[in-house]
């Protein structure tokens, strides 16, 4: 049995994989520890695993693998990775987002490799990409992205078959990339107006004062203000896309993530049209699809790294 670990801003999900197949057994979800010392959340995730090997019947010594599909940035401190997550981490961005605590990072990987002998942890889009490249959407192609629109904006970026990861396993934070001018957007990462700031789930409350959810009802439903504040929203994410296909020449994109799954047929044709309507010597060619794992890609994510 292997544990499939994905962390969010929001929640975070446990399963179990014996190794044959796609099957996830003894799943479980939580809201992700976010009060505590800073190893509360390292804590949280291996109370999990045994919960799951305990539901499965399995000793939990039996369960010495793990993939750990995990927002970020990371941030390396004696050669183990900590999150420095922009959700989750209070003290990046201070009292004004309003998260229950001053950390700067959060442990993880250093908990975790005392209880695994394997244990491969990866950004959270780049293992998302990983399992839409062999399960998704985004199969036989070599330059390609996926693209979460969550509680915060991430990327998994592939280039000539190569899976970008950089220096510290950060590639693809087109999130906190600028896109236009804003002052008052104030991102978890402590950035004034980046992307993530204007447009991720959990900034839309704070800048429109309705979540993500109850402002696109309003605006499927035909409510005016809530029409253009998420045409808005899709200008500066388009705008985003945009950057990302003419900076790697990108065939395909995959889009995932809770605010866009729920709002996919109303939010894609939107999307489409700010990237479709620059610059055709590099945008012709390049599509915008729904996931083709749907909204299992979390799940899924985590296995991919393991499989």
């Amino acid at each position: 049995m292997k544990a499939c670990i994905d962390i969010g801003g929001t929640k975070v999900a446990v399963s179990l994989n014996d190794g044959s197949g796609l099957e996830l057994v003894a799943r479980r979800s939580e809201p992700t520890a976010k009060e505590g010392d800073n190893d509360a959340l390292a804590v949280q995730v291996l109370r999990m695993v045994e919960a799951a090997c305990a539901e499965a019947g399995v000793p939990s010594g039996q369960v010495q693998c793990a993939g750990v599909s995990s927002c970020g940035p990371f941030v390396m401190v004696d050669r183990r990775i900590e999150l420095a997550a922009p959700n989750i981490c209070g003290g990046l961005a201070g009292g004004g987002r309003g998260l229950p605590n001053d950390w700067m990072t959060a442990l993880l990987e250093a908990p975790l490799a005392q209880r695994f002998r394997q244990l491969r942890i990866e950004n959270d889009c780049v293992a998302a990409l990983e399992a839409e490249r062999r399960w998704g959407a985004l199969q036989g192609v070599d330059d390609c992205a996926y693209v979460t629109w969550s509680t915060g904006i991430g990327t998994g970026l592939c280039v000539d078959g190569h899976v970008l990861r950089g220096k510290n396993g950060n590639a693809g934070h087109a999130g906190h990339m600028f896109v236009s001018d804003n002052d008052d957007a104030l991102c978890g990462c402590g950035n004034i107006g980046d992307l993530e700031a204007l447009v991720a789930g959990a900034s839309v409350a704070h800048r429109f004062g309705a979540d993500a959810a109850t402002l696109l009802k309003r605006a499927q439903a035909g409510d005016a203000g809530a029409v253009r504040i998420v045409e808005e929203l899709c200008r500066v994410l388009g705008r985003g896309l945009y950057n990302l296909v003419v900076t790697l020449d990108l065939r395909r994109i995959s889009l995932g993530g809770s605010v866009y799954w729920n709002n996919r047929d109303y939010l894609l044709p939107r999307l489409r049209e700010h990237v479709a309507g620059h610059l055709p010597a590099l945008t012709a060619g390049c599509e915008l699809v729904t996931a083709g794992l749907e909204n299992r890609v979390g799940d899924y994510a985590a296995l991919a790294l393991i499989a």
